[in-house]
Order: C-alpha cells, then sequence, then structure tokens
C-alpha cells in the first residue's frame, strides 16, 4: 500500500515537472514566432504540445535512458529518490517560471541526477563530463552560426525574403458555397502568408526538438526506477506539458518574445532553425541539452552579428573587379553601417539579456547543490 502511495506521489511529482516544462520550453519554441504576431498565445499552446509529445515520442527515447540509468546506475534510482529529485526539478522551473523567466530545463534535470550521484558517490564521470562538454560547445556553436548570418548573410535573406506584415487577419473564411473555405484575409499577400506559416511551422520544429530533449526531464527517474515504462510516461508528459503551455507559458512567451526581442520573421526563422537543428542532432546521440541556453545565445548571436555589420560588406565582389567579402570590409568604425545598428537593437536588449542568462545558470546550480544536500545529509535516502 506505501508503495502504490508513493507511486502515486511520484506520478503527480511527475506532472508537475512536465507543468514546468511546458511552461518553460513553450517561450523558447513559440516567443520569436509570438513576438512576430505569426500565432496567437493559444494557438502556440496547442501546437507546443503536439510537437513537443512527437519529439518526445520518436527521438527522445535515448535521452530518458542516458538521464534515468548511464549519469547514474538506474539501481539508484529508487521510488523515494526519484520522487526528490523530481521534485527538486519542478521546484527549481517552477521558480524560474513565477518570474517568468524559462530556465534550462535539461540542465535543471541532469543537475538534480547529478547531486543524487555525488552525494552517493555513483556519478558515471565519463557519461557527465561529455554532457558538460556539449553544455558548453552547443551555445557557442549556436553564437557563432547566428553571428555569421547576421553579420554576412542577413541583410540579402532580408531582401529575398522579405514580408511586410499587414493589418488584420491572415486567413478569412469564404462562406459562399455549401462548405467554408479558407482564403488570404483582406490585406494579406501571398508572400506575407507563406512566410508566416514557415515561421509557425519552425516553431513547432522548435518545440519538437525541445520534446526531444526534454520530456525526460520528468519521468527519467521513474523509467530508472522500472516504476514507469517509457510509454506512458512519454503520454503523462505530453498532457502535462499542455497544461503547463496554456497557463503559465503566457509568461515565458511574453519574455521571449516580447522582453528578450522584438524579433521580425526573418530573425524568428534563423534563430529557430540553428537552436533546434542542434537540439535535434545531439538529441539523437541520447545527449541532454539546453534548448532554453542554445535558442538564447542564438538570439545574442544574431543581434551581435547584425550590430557588427559593417558598409565594407556589403560590397559584390563582383563589383570590385573579384575581391572577396572579407578583404572588402571595412574596418573604420565611421564606416559602420547605422541602419544594421538599429536593426540589430530590436533583436535582443542587453539588460533582459542578461538577467535570463543569470537564471538560466543559476536555476540548475540550486537544484544540483539541493539535492547533493538531501542526498548526502538525510540518512532516510
Amino acid at each position: 500500500m506505501a508503495l502504490s502511495a508513493l507511486f502515486v506521489v511520484g506520478l503527480g511529482v511527475a506532472v508537475f515537472v512536465g507543468f514546468n516544462v511546458g511552461g518553460s520550453n513553450i517561450g523558447v519554441a513559440f516567443g520569436p514566432a509570438a513576438g512576430a504576431s505569426a500565432v496567437s498565445k493559444t494557438g502556440a499552446a496547442a501546437l507546443m504540445t503536439f510537437s513537443f509529445f512527437l519529439g518526445g515520442w520518436t527521438v527522445g527515447r535515448g535521452v530518458v535512458r542516458t538521464m534515468g540509468g548511464r549519469i547514474v546506475p538506474s539501481s539508484y534510482f529508487t521510488p523515494e529518490t526519484s520522487v526528490v529529485v523530481l521534485f527538486f526539478i519542478g521546484l527549481a522551473l517552477f521558480l524560474a517560471n513565477v518570474v517568468g523567466v524559462p530556465a534550462s530545463t535539461s540542465m535543471t534535470g541532469v543537475g538534480s541526477i547529478a547531486g543524487l550521484g555525488l552525494a552517493s558517490e555513483a556519478l558515471d564521470w565519463a557519461t557527465m563530463t561529455e554532457i558538460l562538454t556539449w553544455w558548453l560547445v552547443s551555445p557557442i556553436v549556436a553564437f557563432w552560426v547566428s553571428a555569421v548570418v547576421g553579420r554576412y548573410f542577413y541583410s540579402r535573406l532580408a531582401s529575398a525574403l522579405a514580408i511586410n506584415q499587414t493589418e488584420g487577419s491572415l486567413f478569412a473564411l469564404d462562406r459562399r458555397g455549401m462548405l467554408p473555405r479558407p482564403r488570404l484575409g483582406a490585406n494579406t499577400t501571398r508572400r506575407e502568408a507563406v512566410g508566416t506559416l514557415l515561421v509557425v511551422v519552425v516553431a513547432c520544429y522548435t518545440a519538437f526538438s525541445a520534446g526531444t530533449s526534454n520530456a525526460a526531464n520528468a519521468i527519467a527517474p521513474l523509467v530508472g526506477a522500472g516504476t514507469l515504462a517509457i510509454e506512458p510516461g512519454l503520454l503523462l508528459v505530453g498532457v502535462a506539458v499542455g497544461l503547463g503551455a496554456f497557463t503559465i507559458g503566457r509568461r515565458t512567451i511574453a519574455t521571449m518574445g516580447e522582453g528578450l526581442t522584438e524579433m521580425p520573421l526573418l530573425a524568428a526563422l534563423v534563430v529557430a532553425v540553428v537552436s533546434s537543428t542542434l537540439v535535434t542532432i545531439l538529441s539523437w546521440f541520447d545527449i541532454p541539452v539546453s534548448v532554453v541556453i542554445i535558442a538564447t545565445m542564438s538570439i545574442v548571436g544574431l543581434g551581435w552579428g547584425r550590430a557588427t555589420r559593417t558598409v565594407g560588406e556589403r560590397t559584390d565582389p563582383l563589383a570590385t573587379g573579384g575581391t572577396s567579402v572579407s578583404e572588402a570590409v571595412v574596418a573604420d568604425e565611421d564606416l559602420r553601417d547605422p541602419g544594421a545598428t538599429d536593426e540589430a537593437a530590436e533583436l535582443f536588449e542587453p539588460a533582459t539579456t542578461a538577467k535570463v542568462i543569470a537564471l538560466q545558470n543559476l536555476v540548475p546550480a540550486v537544484s544540483t547543490i539541493a539535492a547533493f544536500l538531501v542526498f548526502r545529509f538525510l540518512t532516510v535516502f
């Protein structure tokens, strides 16, 4: 009877974690799209729920096995320790969601499990070192890839994919005939419709990538303890993530879509594609990584690349007698492109960015330290 009650408590804590995962990750996935007015917050929550679940169900199983048995041997995940680990994950994420900052879910989850491993001297240092290495490398890759795009290719992409957002609804229903049919809104151009839909599709891709990495955080300890199978666990996470996305997720959408950045459509596409591709690739190799930090550094990198663009970098090599783009760069500060700096200022707010990055690293540290202290000094575990 006691085990049955503990199992119910474990499921409740897993739902609590999934609830906060949904509230945190929706800001990363749909904040840029919402900031560009490409989707409503309610629509974002619905799409987030489906895409996240799909990512966890397809690619995310390997990450569940990593967090449920590779960082710390699965034998250390008793029903009691699983509940405590999940509690610290959920609590840390909840505190971050309260202040409207999307925390690093994977770092928080891995940190809590690492706290158990350190306290019990069972931490697999080879696995942990591999994870930590990618935690350092992946945000750097995201920053520089986005910075290169922002500095050298953003203007050309903007010219090729220029989309003017018009007032009024994107689509309307044509009620002539027996069945209503969707049509473009009164002021909507075909190019605007295609571009906006592309932003939403890429946001769904980001939510999918979040599911591949973060679904494990809510169920890995229970799967490692053998008290919950992966398939019903992923279904449970999907429901919990949806609850979080529809409720507290509105705050993190506002932070990522309005406070951190007022994201143009093209910038939203760049950030989502760069960060989601990195996360999905690493999840495919069973590495839990921080969707939030990768996406944040992609935003910062894109803004920095735009801010440092020079007039010389717009020089056409064919028009300069074969001079390469790098050779045509004008280093003189007086020849900086003022338009690039103005546009870059819209891509990120330095004060909000510093706050977000600080809290994204503080939350996992809190979960790690708290888990270590509990498992080290409470003899019941």
